[in-house]
């Protein structure tokens, strides 16, 4: 497993994303996180609403069990999505983080990110929130998720000794928006439209880590595209590629987000011991940039 310097952390370049462990028993539970961390992943994002809380709660009860794994492992959270509406107040930011200390039975977290953006955020609040939680040694590090780079300069603004160091956003092969404008500059094809405010660029600019989260899903939690008949050209070249370097497709498909320059940390959020095991083994490979290319060209996309 690769690692990579994330503020004071030393990172995994793959996370376990938490958000599937609801239904788990906890010796599946147990298996799973012990799992990660033998294949080197010491990274572990949840989020306050994720199975309604009991995520970060089983997840709680299998560090009480195990308090000698703690130190192993960076623990991250978000909040923000309430009721069917975003909030952003500080009263709302710090009783999620709160509650979230609370099922996870630990004193701090490592990174807390703003779960989508609140159009309602009052960017003093916000930073009252931060800084109180930093002053309390409740959370070490801060970021966001799925924001502009506006949206994060407004905040940056009034974050004093606090810098935002992660914006989580959906990349996967079949979800290219934030590489598609770029690629496509100076150009009439629609793929040039910037959708997302050059937010690839900006994160690179400011040392802010992009987590893709859903890197194997296609449209908008559209289900997985491996082994998907609508993406037959693709399969055929993961397979290919992952023959290549004895991995798996789904591993080849994590590879290609690893391969870019901008050291991205995506989430798996598989809970399938075997497929754990297998997208580990990717992030000691270096794919090349033909192969990058053609990965991108086989969903249909077009280089000008």
């Amino acid at each position: 497993m690769r690692y990579f310097n994330l503020q004071s952390y030393s990172a995994s370049r793959i996370a376990q994303g938490c958000m599937r462990i609801a239904s788990l028993s906890d010796k599946e539970i147990d298996t799973l996180i012990k799992t990660d961390l033998e294949c080197g992943i010491n990274f572990f994002d949840h989020a306050d609403i994720y199975g309604g809380g009991e995520c970060e709660r089983k997840f709680g009860e299998f560090l009480k069990n195990n308090p000698a794994l703690k130190d192993q492992m960076i623990i991250q959270t978000k909040c923000g999505i309430t009721n069917g509406y975003y909030d952003f107040s500080k009263e709302h930011i710090i009783k999620s983080v709160e509650g979230s200390l609370s099922r996870l039975g630990v004193d701090s977290v490592d990174f807390l990110l703003l779960h989508r953006p609140d159009t309602l955020m009052d960017p003093c609040e916000v930073a009252e929130a931060f800084e109180l939680l930093s002053t309390q040694g409740k959370v070490k590090c801060f970021g966001v998720s799925n924001q502009s780079p506006y949206q994060m300069e407004l905040l940056q603004k009034y974050l004093k000794d606090i810098r935002l160091c992660i914006n989580q956003l959906q990349f996967s092969i079949t979800n290219t928006g934030i590489v598609d404008s770029g690629l496509n500059v100076n150009t009439e094809k629609s793929e040039a439209i910037d959708r997302d405010g050059g937010v690839l660029e900006y994160c690179r600019l400011k040392d802010i880590t992009i987590q893709p989260w859903s890197p194997l899903q296609h449209g908008f939690f559209g289900g997985t595209f491996i082994n998907n008949p609508d993406y037959e050209a693709l399969n055929k070249k993961l397979n290919e590629i992952g023959e290549k370097y004895g991995i798996t497709a789904t591993s080849a498909a994590i590879l290609w987000i690893l391969r870019h320059s901008a050291c991205m940390q995506p989430i798996i959020g598989s809970v399938n011991i075997q497929r754990i095991k297998d997208i580990a083994k990717c992030a000691d490979i270096e794919m090349s940039r033909a192969e990058w290319y053609e990965l991108y060209k086989s969903t249909g996309k077009t280089l000008p």
